[in-house]
Order: structure tokens, then C-alpha cells, then sequence
């Protein structure tokens, strides 16, 4: 593709003597991340692809009715069917969420994106796998009036995913002033399973806002809560408060997303009913698995079984986020109890939504006994078993690291350079001033350098000390191909906030984000197929991602 000859606004600064003088004497690192990567031309149509669905979706501003009064101000994604069957694009009901798209393995999609925010922005297709140039790279970010044309074929098995903006440092913003939408892909092997469809499939997307008193959203207010991510004081499912849903005596599948920044949830319902998973980020599993509670962080997504057939009519059932420990450092825990204690402060107990059971109905589906047949990767498929691909975890002030360095484009270190048509296995781990495969802090910058002389918390040979105490939960998302987990180990000084945690994970069956709690070390099997190019993998806390902690792969 082409280089465009003229920046965007949000790199000015970078391009004047004023950004170069603030960038004088920083090391390396910082620099990379600070200073400009490439800004394409807008990819345009192809005369010879022949779409089976085209669709026109736009970014905008708005403003929508959210709470009782003055409509909120947002950003949201709004779009219009030109080709396609009747249902790829069903509207939520007073939402600012983008439409639920509806594809179909094996459709090939074409999609005019357009850009009318007076900001920068690109849209990614977070759990598809899809060529890098329609992955919604930053490097593709559009200027205001600018338009990119996706042109894909869907080879994703059936799964739930999500589409939103992915340009560099204000992807947190956009997402949270409404710039979110569900993707559902659907196949053969589930269509045979007959579950749960129509107004038996219900989307829930979770996030969480914070309101001033004239109903218009509040952001981050400080450093803080940049560092930490954002988290509102107010649940909103759908992009609606108070969110219910009235049912029949029947079994529901309910298709449930972290669509908030930074928030992990812990969902349970009230009365201790066991949570029912079918599916995950990737698709079914091959049998359901049934759970005290499920973790879900921001990027996740849950396929969740609800029978209220023997449910009486007028009861109710309310989803609950239970409380857990671990995903911060204490002292910020305490610091975040203080300032929302009146909010709802990460890992409390609080309602999510609720279900009224409104009508009788005779007749229900069963839940299957299998769902679908997966290829199941084991430690001899991958192309490294003795020597994982690291994915180092690092926080400190300022900056947030992945392998010890920010996001810089074209910056690809040797074991970030993946061979095309290859299976391979990574390892993430926290690594906090001089751990896993000589990462550290490149200098010992940040929290790091409170872990001196190998007191990394879980970084190569570290067990414990200063960078456990100040290490956070982080969602992990690995663009491209989505992977299976292998194993997870966790360090003995973490196993008591751990046990608060660790009976809600699903690890079975296709994933592309997954929760790395404090002292936790995760291994993935992911193969890297079918396309080469630059493919990103970051934490899903969005505002971790802005402050750097992205990285890439060079798929070659």
C-alpha cells in the first residue's frame, strides 16, 4: 500500500519542535512508542471480489436517551444493509451499541467503513481471522471524511465476536463513548445442534459507565485510573441501566460480552443456580461445562445455557459479578474502594441484570451432550516445545510493557517474527525487573524497579517479593487465529487471592483474550495460518493498551 503524504491531527504534536524537545534525552523504548508509525491510504474496493454481503458502516457522533433527562452525547457505529440476507443487521433497542451483524462461515463480506468523527479511527474485527490489511491495524487509521474498504472471506467457525475501534492511544476513549458492536458467525455444526435462536438468543454486552449530573459520560479524571483502567459506577447491558429481560419457561442461550474497558466480572446468578458454558470466545466447546461462577474480562465472551423451565411464573433470577481478589494490588484496591465508595469498586458484589420469568411455555429444547468436534493441539504439534514464545507482562508508572517494550510499528524483536503455516507455543507470564528471557524493564524503569535484584514476581527465575505485591490482572488478546490454552501455574504466594478465581475459568475449547491474573504463568498452543503480515497482540484493558502495552507479530 502506499504512504499517504499528509498526517493526522493527533500526531501533530510528534511532528513539531515542541514534541522533539519534550522527547530529548528518553530512552529508546519511550521514544518508540511516542513517535509516529506510518499512516496508510484507505484500502478501496476490488472489482474482482464478488460479495455475497456488503454493508456501509459508519462511526459518528450522536446522542441517546441513557438515563431519565438530557440524552447523552456518544460516539456509535451505524450501519445499512446494501446486500445480503435480511438478517445480517439487527438493531438494539434504544442503544448506542452498533448493530448485532449476522454472518455465515464461508460468505465473503465486503464492508465500506467510514470515518465522520472530527478524530482519527479504524475498525478491528476482534476474534476473526482475517488477512492483516483487514484487521484493522492502526497503522490504517482514517483521517475524518476518509473511508477503508474490508473485503473478506469468514472462515471463523460458529462464535460471538466483536467489532470496534483499534487507532493507537484512544482506542479506551472510543470505546467507551459507545463505539462497540456484536458480530455473530453462524455454521452447519450448529445450525444441526438447534439451539436456542430468535428471541431465544439474547445478546448481552456488559460495560460500565460513570455520569455527571447533567447524564453526559464522565472519563479518566486522572492518572490513576489510567493506570488501573477505567471503571465507571453505574452497569449498563446493552447500553441501558437497569437492563431486564422477560422470559418463558424454557431454555434461553444467552450470548454474553465484556464490552468494558478494564472491568473483570465474576458472573454468578443469585440464588447459587451453576452457570451452564456452551461456548467461549472461539465457539462451542465440545461438551458443556457447568460452573459455580465464570471470569470474564474485557474482550471475552461467554455462550451461556439458561434453563427456567422449572421456574415458577413471576419469579426472578438476577446475574450477578460476585466478589473475588487478586486483580489489583492491595493498596490500589483501597484506593479504588475510597474514591467509589459509593460506586462499585473491582471485585465487589453488585447486580448485573435480571430475568423475569413472564409466561408458560410446555415446550423446551434439551441441552446437548456434545456440541462440536474440535481439533485438539497437544505440546508435540508445536513448532517450539523447549523454548515458548514470551509474552512478559510488565506495569510501572508511566508505562506499560509487553516483552519489555511498547507498542512501536515495524519493531519486531526476533521471537516476534512467526514463521507462515506454523503451530506455535507461547508463555505469558508477569516479568518485574529481571525475569523471563531477559525482558525486565529495559533499564529498570517502572515498577520494576522496585524488584531489585531478582525479585520479578514470575519472570523466568523470580518467585515473589516487590513486583507480586505490585503486579494487576491483565485480559491478553492475540489477534489473527485464535488459540487453545495449554496449562496454567500459579505462584504460592498468589494461590489466596487465587482461589477466589480459579473455579471460574473456562480453558477448554477456542480463545482469543485470556485472563492473566497476578503470579499466574498461562501457556497457549496458536497456530499462524493462512495469512502473513503484522498481527497485534496487547492487553485488553483498553487503557493499558493507549499507554503501550501492545506489541506485534511479524507473521512471515
Amino acid at each position: 500500500m502506499p504512504y499517504s503524504v499528509h498526517t493526522s491531527r493527533r500526531r501533530f504534536l510528534r511532528h513539531t519542535g515542541l514534541g522533539l524537545f519534550a522527547l530529548a534525552g528518553t530512552p529508546a523504548w519511550v521514544r518508540a512508542m511516542t513517535m509516529p508509525g506510518p499512516k496508510l491510504s484507505p484500502n478501496k474496493a476490488s472489482p474482482a471480489f464478488q460479495p455475497d454481503a456488503e454493508i456501509e458502516l459508519t462511526a459518528r457522533c450522536g446522542a441517546v436517551p441513557i438515563l431519565p433527562g438530557r440524552s447523552t452525547a456518544v460516539q456509535q457505529y451505524a450501519a445499512r444493509l446494501v446486500k445480503g440476507p435480511d438478517n445480517t443487521l439487527t438493531n438494539l433497542p434504544g442503544s448506542y451499541l452498533g448493530p448485532v451483524m449476522r454472518l455465515h462461515k464461508g460468505q465473503r463480506v465486503r464492508i465500506h467503513f467510514r470515518n465522520e468523527l472530527s478524530e482519527p479511527t479504524i475498525a478491528h474485527w476482534h476474534g476473526l481471522h482475517v488477512p492483516a490489511l483487514m484487521d484493522g491495524h492502526p497503522m490504517y487509521a482514517l483521517d475524518p471524511g476518509e473511508t477503508f474498504v474490508y473485503e473478506f472471506e469468514v472462515r471463523n467457525r460458529a462464535s460471538f465476536n466483536i467489532y470496534h475501534p483499534h487507532p493507537h492511544e484512544i482506542t479506551a476513549k472510543q470505546v467507551y463513548h459507545g463505539l462497540a458492536g456484536g458480530l455473530l458467525v453462524n455454521d452447519e455444526e450448529e445450525a444441526a445442534l438447534e439451539l436456542p435462536s430468535g428471541e431465544y438468543e439474547i445478546p448481552i454486552v456488559l460495560q460500565d459507565r460513570r455520569f455527571d449530573g447533567d447524564n453526559q459520560l464522565v472519563y479518566v479524571r486522572h492518572m490513576h485510573e489510567r493506570m488501573m483502567g477505567f471503571h465507571g459506577d453505574r452497569i449498563l447491558v446493552n447500553g441501558r441501566p437497569d437492563f431486564a429481560v422477560e422470559v418463558a419457561t424454557r431454555a434461553y442461550r444467552l450470548r454474553i460480552m465484556n464490552g468494558s474497558n478494564a472491568r473483570i466480572y465474576k458472573l454468578g446468578w443469585d440464588d447459587g443456580t451453576p452457570v451452564t458454558v456452551i461456548g467461549v470466545d472461539g465457539g462451542l466447546l465440545e461438551e458443556p461445562e457447568t460452573k459455580p461462577y465464570v471470569m470474564l474480562a474485557p474482550g471475552e465472551r461467554l455462550d451461556v445455557w439458561a434453563d427456567f423451565s422449572g421456574r415458577n411464573v413471576g419469579s426472578q433470577l438476577v446475574m450477578r459479578s460476585l466478589p473475588f481478589t487478586g486483580a489489583l494490588p492491595a493498596m490500589a484496591q483501597r484506593m479504588m474502594g475510597e474514591m467509589m465508595h459509593s460506586g462499585l469498586p473491582l471485585g465487589s458484589d453488585y447486580p448485573l441484570f435480571t430475568v423475569r420469568v413472564a409466561r408458560k411455555q410446555s415446550e423446551s429444547p434439551a441441552l446437548p451432550r456434545r456440541l462440536a468436534k474440535l481439533t485438539r493441539y497437544t505440546l508435540a504439534d508445536t513448532a517450539n516445545p523447549d523454548k515458548p514464545v514470551p509474552l512478559a507482562i510488565s506495569e510501572g508508572p508511566m508505562s506499560m510493557l509487553l516483552n519489555g517494550r511498547a507498542y512501536a510499528h515495524d519493531d519486531f524483536q526476533a521471537f516476534e517474527r512467526i514463521p507462515l503455516g506454523s503451530v506455535q507455543l507461547l508463555e505469558i507470564f508477569h516479568d518485574h525487573g529481571g525475569g523471563g528471557h531477559g525482558m525486565g524493564m529495559q533499564g529498570g524503569m517502572g515498577m520494576g524497579m522496585m524488584g531489585h535484584g531478582g525479585m520479578g514476581m514470575m519472570g523466568g527465575h523470580g518467585g515473589g517479593g516487590m513486583g507480586m505485591m505490585m503486579s494487576m490482572a491483565h485480559p491478553i488478546h492475540l489477534h489473527g487465529q485464535s488459540f487453545q490454552i495449554l496449562s496454567r501455574t500459579v505462584s504460592h504466594m498468589a494461590l489466596d487471592d487465587y482461589a477466589s478465581v480459579r473455579e471460574g475459568f473456562v480453558d477448554a475449547g477456542w480463545q482469543d483474550t485470556v485472563l492473566t491474573m497476578p503470579g499466574e504463568r498461562i501457556r497457549l498452543i496458536k497456530p499462524f495460518q493462512d495469512f502473513k503480515g503484522a498481527f497485534m497482540y496487547h492487553c485488553h484493558n483498553l487503557e493499558h493498551e493507549d499507554m503501550g502495552m501492545m506489541r506485534e507479530f511479524s507473521v512471515e
